[in-house]
C-alpha cells in the first residue's frame, strides 16, 4: 500500500512539475513577444518623431506611463493612416498630448443636495 501511495504521489509531483514548466515556457514566449512588439514600436516612433519630440515622450513616460502608452499608439495610428505630417515635431506632440488629455480628463461634476 505504501508503494502504491508513493507511486501515486510521485506521479502527481511529475504532472505538477510538467504543468509548471509548461506555464514557465509560455510566460517566456509571451515576454519575448512583448519585447519584440516594444522594439518594433520604438523603431516606428524613431521614424515618426523628431529627436526633441522623442525626448519629451521619454521624459513623460517616467511620470505617466499609461498616458504615454495611449499617446504612442495614437501617434503610430495617425502616422500609418497619413493623418499627420511627418516627422511629428515637439509642438505637434504637445498638441496631440493636449487633445488626448482633454479626452481622458473630462470634468465630472457631482452635486450634493442636503435637505
Amino acid at each position: 500500500m505504501s508503494e502504491e501511495y508513493d507511486a501515486e504521489l510521485e506521479e502527481i509531483k511529475r504532472r505538477k512539475l510538467l504543468e509548471y514548466q509548461k506555464r514557465l515556457q509560455e510566460a517566456s514566449i509571451e515576454e519575448e513577444r512583448r519585447k519584440q512588439e516594444e522594439l518594433k514600436k520604438q523603431e516606428l516612433l524613431r521614424k515618426i518623431l523628431t529627436p526633441k519630440a522623442r525626448e519629451r515622450l521619454y521624459n513623460l513616460k517616467m511620470v505617466k506611463p499609461q498616458l504615454v502608452e495611449a499617446l504612442e499608439l495614437q501617434i503610430i495610428q495617425l502616422a500609418s493612416t497619413g493623418r499627420v505630417k511627418l516627422p511629428i515635431t515637439d509642438d505637434d506632440l504637445k498638441r496631440l498630448l493636449l487633445a488626448l488629455m482633454d479626452n481622458v480628463h473630462k470634468d465630472i461634476k457631482i452635486r450634493y443636495s442636503f435637505k
